[in-house]
């Protein structure tokens, strides 16, 4: 989707607002997003909880700042509204990572497992998927299969790896990775360590063992902004992408923030280039003319829907409870 070139002079914030009113729209924002994203979003949050905030709303049209599989996430649970994406080139590297024919295939090669996906997935993976779970549901749901039940996870292999070190459970892992997490340098981050002794380490459990071993905690986005809320030290260095330093400022002003860094010595390698496809200029112009949208023919939203019906029972009200976003005040 090409960049918006018109759209000279024209006051996006508060295009943005008059189209969310005629269209009943609420903007959902994940913390990866831009700032300026970010603070102008009805809700900001993990894409779980994104999509049930929006599901539970009377609004007619779902703006989703995020990247696709979010947004098909969004639609699969709330199929009666208007979902679109900013930019649909908005993808994921674990979604393209996983292919669903050959992920499909795969189970076929384990026929006596069940799979355990990763919410980061196309819609079709989730319809090929028998449980589905975010990094904070996957040890509660894992805990409640029998230890003798062969188990496919997907498509994240340095989340299966750690869920696998920490449940002692044998997981069958499809090689896919996040190329965010990946790029974190370990022998970058023991020099941030070197340079702020004592400030304790945050780590998303999509980054490698290597970056995991030297974390003071590993937990999805939510948890690591409740970390550094609960944290009694002035200073955190995180280890997932750098835009959710954004919420822990305005929440923690006189903390400091440090993201850890690539290879290259800085956390820029880090940024999501999905992510950062979103722009106020796209936003404007998908609430102006309700494209691009996403569509998802109804048995495979069914199909899908069943696996995350499936998460929501077996993990329960703990859904979340580290990929919460809190709701915002359009505004703030």
């Amino acid at each position: 989707m090409e960049q918006p070139t018109s759209l000279k002079g024209l006051d996006l914030r508060a295009e943005i607002d008059r189209l969310r009113k005629e269209r009943n729209a609420v903007i959902l924002a994940h913390y990866y997003q831009k700032p300026e994203i970010q603070d102008l979003a009805d809700f900001v949050g993990d894409s779980l909880d994104l999509s049930r905030k929006a599901q539970a709303t009377d609004a007619d049209v779902i703006a989703f700042c995020g990247v696709r599989f979010m947004a098909e996430t969004a639609k699969i649970l709330s199929p009666e509204k208007t979902v679109i994406l900013p930019d649909m080139d908005a993808g994921c590297s674990l979604e393209d990572s996983c292919p669903p024919e050959q992920f499909a295939a795969f189970r076929a090669q384990h026929p006596d497992a069940i799979a355990l996906t990763y919410i980061n997935c196309s819609a079709a993976v989730k319809g090929l998927s028998d449980v589905i779970v975010t990094s904070s549901s996957a040890e509660k749901i894992l805990s409640q299969i029998p230890a003798d039940q062969k188990i496919i996870f997907g498509p994240d292999r340095n989340l299966g790896g750690y869920l696998a070190r920490k449940t002692g459970r044998d997981l069958i892992l499809w090689p896919g990775v996040c190329i965010v997490h990946e790029a974190f340098s370990e022998t970058e981050l023991l020099k941030l360590k070197a340079q702020h002794p004592g400030a304790p380490v945050a780590a998303h459990p999509e980054c490698p063992a290597v970056i995991l071993d030297h974390a003071d905690y590993v937990g999805s986005t939510r948890g690591i902004l409740e970390f550094a809320m609960a944290m009694p030290g002035d200073t955190l260095i995180v280890a997932t992408e750098p835009h959710i330093i954004h919420q822990m400022e305005k929440a923690l002003p006189g903390k400091t923030f440090i993201g850890a860094p690539g290879a290259d010595g800085n956390c820029n390698c880090n940024i999501c280039p999905y992510m950062a496809l979103n722009t106020m200029e796209k936003l404007y112009v998908a609430l102006r003319d309700l494209t691009p949208r996403i569509e998802i023919e109804e048995d495979l939203r069914l199909r899908a829907k069943k696996s995350l019906d499936a998460m929501l029972a077996m993990a329960g009200g703990s859904v979340g409870q580290g990929d919460l976003g809190p709701a915002k005040v359009t505004g703030d």
